[in-house]
């Protein structure tokens, strides 16, 4: 009999701790440094930055239109202003997929050799140049070609031992990681936009090749060539035809719901745990094809880390499968000086119809002893997860229970930073952060051994994060929530929240309908009762 939500594994007595993968001794780079005499004038041109004057302000969305037809289609677009969340990023047709994580001690390990394909990689590796930066000129995008794609949250048991209770039923990766050798970029400061291509495996000539066919699809584009809004792929609900589902069933009743809550309250009150993420899953059947799908969710649910994934047909049923993700919560980012940052949210309330509704909110929200209380908890979290891989000494917490809002609710925000030590990597960051403690609960991992005992899916892509990383180390990520995922056969949208012990089982559930209300409302759909 697999352990009830009340029954403490025996391997769950362990301390709060996670192995952090060994360090891998650094190599020489498979190329000359520059500098090297003789060897710049002769050494093939390892990348490219164009500006796109003819780009500046399309909004990425409808640039994505010249590359429907490729494989791996990848957007990762800021869709609304605020404090992070300045690039957005168009890719397709990558090089190479990853779609597993390497077995072994270090579930990364083939992610960072395929990285390390990309301008000979050697940025990429803890201890050969990575805090020397790039060069970078200030206003040109971080992210110019690398990976792209996410991590399941179940890819957090091949970082943990944990029970196996929940039933596995979308059998999508745990890991997909495209390599990417170009990247479209937009500042959304300036409006400016920038097409970034990249050498892999030292091939020049795949290089030009690339900056011809992306600036020919873009002419097109220019030309009018490409159906952009307006037309059958158009984000304007009243007059594009769409595939939309518009009835979702929850998997889990309210009755379950709220005995859930209380199995939750009970392992606090038996000084288990602090906190804990509970979920439940939303589905409704769905074959189609998942780009309209995103356009209205991306216009009528804008977010700070809106993205498209392209995962391919599914192997069961042909159907294209893919992540739709309105997401407005970062996880994890690091710039190419080893500088970490992290932003939880945690407290939520909806937004009023009208302004002094919406005031009133907000001002219960920031009053609220559980809701601050939640927040504090989890950045305590993300501190540890921090401190394991940053200069000791260097994890502080410079914003606190800062208030953020989305078109349907509003939210607390505290930012976490740190500096990586000189001999770890984002890899590293990943595999003592993830899955992220804002959607775990503390202590993580005994949160997540009660999670998996109440909640009877996997959750899958929800709760993982998307994520783009390059050579030089640099990584930006979103945890995803607010995301649909389509798996070839149904369309699931999780809603969930942080449960502690003043929790009240059917605000909670009410809660949970805000959240949902936002993604589906966009969409043209509802909540319909099982």
């Amino acid at each position: 009999m697999p352990p009830g939500p009340g029954t403490r594994p025996p391997f769950a007595r362990r301390p709060y701790d996670r192995a952090v993968p060994p360090i891998p001794e650094a190599r020489p780079a498979s190329r000359p440094p520059s500098g090297s005499p003789g060897l710049d004038a002769e050494r093939p041109t390892p990348s490219r930055l164009l500006r796109l004057d003819a780009l500046d302000g399309v909004a990425p969305i409808d640039a994505a239109e010249a590359f429907r037809d490729l494989p791996g289609l990848a957007l990762l677009e800021s869709a609304r202003p605020g404090r992070t969340g300045r690039w957005s990023y168009l890719t397709a047709d990558p090089v190479a997929v990853l779609d597993a994580p390497a077995e072994g001690p270090d579930p990364f390990a083939e992610a960072r050799a395929l990285l390390g394909r990309v301008d000979g990689g050697a940025a990429s590796r803890p201890g050969t140049g990575r805090r020397a930066g790039t060069g970078r000129r200030a206003g040109t995008p971080p992210f110019a070609g690398g990976l792209v794609g996410y991590l399941a949250y179940d890819m957090g048991r091949r970082l943990e031992r944990l029970p196996g209770v929940a039933r596995v039923d979308q059998h999508l990766p745990l890991l997909r990681l495209a390599l990417h050798d170009w990247a479209i970029a937009w500042d959304r400061r300036t409006g400016a936009a920038w097409l970034a291509v990249r050498a892999v495996d030292g091939d020049s000539a795949r290089l030009g090749r690339r900056v011809r066919d992306v600036l020919v699809r873009l002419d097109a584009l220019e030309r009018g060539e490409v159906r952009r809004s307006g037309d059958d792929r158009s984000a304007d609900a009243t007059t594009a035809p769409t595939t939309a589902p518009t009835s979702f069933v929850s998997g889990t009743s309210l009755a379950a719901w709220l005995a859930g809550v209380e199995s939750v309250r009970d392992a606090i009150a038996r000084g288990e745990i602090y906190q804990a993420n509970l979920a439940r899953r939303l589905e409704a059947p769905f074959g189609g094809d998942p780009w309209p799908v995103f356009r209205r969710l991306r216009t009528g649910d804008p977010a700070l880390f809106a993205g498209y994934l392209d995962l391919g047909p599914s192997p069961a049923t042909g159907a294209p499968r893919a992540l739709l993700s309105a997401s407005p919560e970062p996880f994890l980012a690091v710039d190419a000086g080893g500088s970490v940052a992290t932003d939880p949210v945690k407290g939520t309330r909806p937004r009023g119809r009208t302004r002094e509704e919406d005031r009133e909110l907000a001002r219960e929200l920031l009053a609220s002893s559980k809701d601050r209380a939640e927040n504090v908890m989890i950045a305590d979290v993300l501190r540890n997860d921090l401190g394991r891989v940053c200069v000791p000494g260097s994890v502080r917490v410079p914003r606190l229970l800062r208030l953020e809002r989305t078109a349907a609710v509003q939210h607390l925000v505290t930012t976490v930073t740190g500096q990586l030590r000189p001999d770890a990597d984002a890899f590293h960051l990943l595999a003592a952060a993830f899955p992220g403690g804002s959607i775990t609960g503390a202590p993580k991992i005994r949160a997540m051994e009660i999670i998996e005992g109440l909640e009877p899916v996997r959750r899958g892509p929800y709760c993982g994060t998307m994520l783009w990383l390059g050579p030089d180390g640099c990584l930006g990520s979103s945890i995803l929530i607010r995301t649909f995922v389509a798996d070839g056969e149904r369309m699931t949208l999780h809603v969930g929240g942080g449960i502690t012990w003043r929790s009240e089982p059917r605000d909670e559930w009410d809660e949970t309908i805000a959240k949902a209300r936002g993604p589906l409302s966009s969409i043209g759909a509802v909540e319909v009762p099982a």
